[in-house]
Formats: C-alpha cells, structure tokens, sequence
C-alpha cells in the first residue's frame, strides 16, 4: 500500500480557538511526534510516522486557519499541496447548538455554491474512530455527529472563492458547544487519538457507497447515522452535506442551483452514487435533485430510507 500523508492544523492561541491546542498537547502526550523541516508561524511542525509509513503534521498557527486563509493560503500551497488529506481542529457553537458533540464536517459554502474538495472515505474513517474512541474512552454524555458543509472563514470576512484554491480535502474536526465542553480533557484525548486513524484500512472500504446528502437542519442525525450505522455491512459515507436554509440562500431553485449542485459533486474525490433527501425539502429543490440524478445516472430517495441500508438501490 502506498504512504500516504495527512496534516492537522492547531491555533495555538486559547482566546481565539479553547480546543484546539488542548488536542495538540494531547497529541504530543500520546504519540511521538518529531520536529520536521517545515515551519510555520516562527513553530517547527511536528511528524508522525504510523507502522504503514503514513504521515501525519501537526501544525501550530497562530490564527484558525480558516480565519485569515488570505494570509495561509501561500502556506497550504508551498508545503502542504501534494497531501492526501487536511483537517482544521477547532471548536464548534451557536446560537442553540447542542452541547456535549464531537463532530466532522467537510469545506465549502453552500450559499455561494464554493465547495472544497471531499474525500469521503477518509472523512468516514475519521468520523468512525472519533466515536469508536468516545466509546472507548467512556465518554458516554457526547455524541459524534457529522454538520452540514461549510467554512468558517465566512463570518470573518473570508472570501469563498479561495476555498477552491486549496487542492487538498479539507475538513474541520470539532468539539462543542460549550466552555465545559470545550475544555474536557477526555474528549481532547478522543480526537486526538482519531486524527491517525483517518487512513484506516477497513474490510468494508471497497464497498463503500458514496451520498450527497441535502435538506435538513445543520446537525442533521439522519445523515450521521448512516455513516456511524453502516460499519460492517452496506456501508455508506457522505460526499458534502447541504442543510435546507443554505439551500433556500444559495436559490438552488434556479438555474445557478443546479450549477452549484454540479459543482458541490465534482468536488467529491470518485464521484457519489446517490442522493439522498430529506422529506421536508420544498419540491422545486427536489425538481432539480431529480434533473441532477439524471444527469448523474445515480438514483435519488428519501432520508427515511437511510434507516434500511440494505433496502437502498445500490447493492
């Protein structure tokens, strides 16, 4: 099996991320991590080699990645571009955000219709480890979920359009929602062990089926659960997630939504094999998910189908 290599991004600084650096020394505490050639932000960035020969960087910055991506992307571009997979570690709330989570998501932002690439395999991978771990570890008052697809350089001003720029799959890793949340050791420890694990070789890898998965509400269970329920058998992985109110911004109903619904797809490492919707989606989004499936040849069906993979038109 070829090496392949993986790189974690930490802001350092606990005003502006309370997680992220918590999962960095958990990082440091666990593993052997040894200095490499690369710096970033006046840090040496720091390697991981697995019995595969997979490696994993970890790197300090100084800022979220995601938050000055103008003043990183040089960076992403000149050390980091020829990576099999990327990942921003960091917080998550909101304004009525569940507390108690671990969650994954991938890039993109809907509303525009930028999307970062996907590789969803591995996203599942790492979403499988970080709840295999919370169960591990007993943190039985989280729960892993998956959000919908977004970028969190746009509350800061970022421009969606450098989200693209980067050609490597990028996903943020999370936990939420809250300061007792955030600053739980245990949980810390749970990503901190996954982050390895992304490259996972499964028994299952080969029949994994790939979904866009639209509609929704942000932490939408329904499209979590097919990925965290379909371990040994009828696997499934999500390729981008695209919650309703987005959808309704971005006007996915006209022509330029179909466009972006092309878009999101291109931008998933193999392409999907089906769409899954949830129920609740007005007709004139479901409209252009039948012309997308058409144009895609892969079949369309409802989130409630999720719960009996085996059911599903795919096998």
């Amino acid at each position: 099996m070829i090496p392949r290599k993986a790189v974690y991004f930490f802001c350092r600084d606990l005003t502006r991320d309370p997680v992220a650096h918590h999962i960095y020394e958990a990082s440091r505490r666990m593993f052997e991590l040894k200095e490499s050639s690369i710096t970033v932000d006046s840090r040496p960035v720091l390697l991981l080699e697995d019995h595969r020969k997979n490696s994993f960087f970890y790197v300090q910055t100084d800022d979220v990645l995601s938050h000055d991506y103008a003043r990183y992307m040089p960076v992403l571009n000149e050390y980091f571009d020829d990576f099999d997979f990327a990942g921003v570690v960091n917080w998550h709330e909101g304004k009525n955000a569940p507390d108690s989570i671990l969650t994954v998501h991938t890039t993109g932002d809907v509303v525009s219709g930028y999307y970062g690439l996907s590789e969803p395999v591995c996203t599942r991978n790492l979403m499988l480890a970080v709840d295999d771990n919370r169960q591990t570890l007993g943190l039985d008052s989280f729960t892993t979920i998956s959000e919908g697809t977004h970028w969190s350089g746009i509350p800061y001003g970022g421009k969606a359009e450098l989200i693209p720029q980067y050609h490597v799959p990028l996903v943020d890793v999370e936990i939420g929602s809250s300061q007792s949340s955030w600053s739980n050791t245990t949980a810390a420890e749970a990503i901190a062990r996954s982050l390895p694990q992304v490259f996972a070789s499964r028994d299952v890898d080969q029949k994994i089926k790939v979904l866009l998965c639209v509609g929704g509400v942000h932490l939408e269970p329904s499209f979590a659960s097919a990925v965290l329920t379909t371990r040994d058998a009828y696997p499934l992985a999500a390729g981008h997630i695209l919650p309703n109110h987005w959808i309704v911004d971005g006007k996915y109903e006209a022509e330029s939504g179909l466009e972006k619904l092309e878009s999101c797809v291109n931008s998933i490492i193999g392409g999907i094999h089906a769409i899954a919707f949830h129920d609740n989606l007005k007709g004139v989004y479901k409209a252009q998910l039948r012309l997308l499936g058409e144009q895609m040849g892969v079949p369309l069906f409802k989130h409630q189908r999720l719960r009996a993979p085996e059911s599903l038109p795919l096998w």
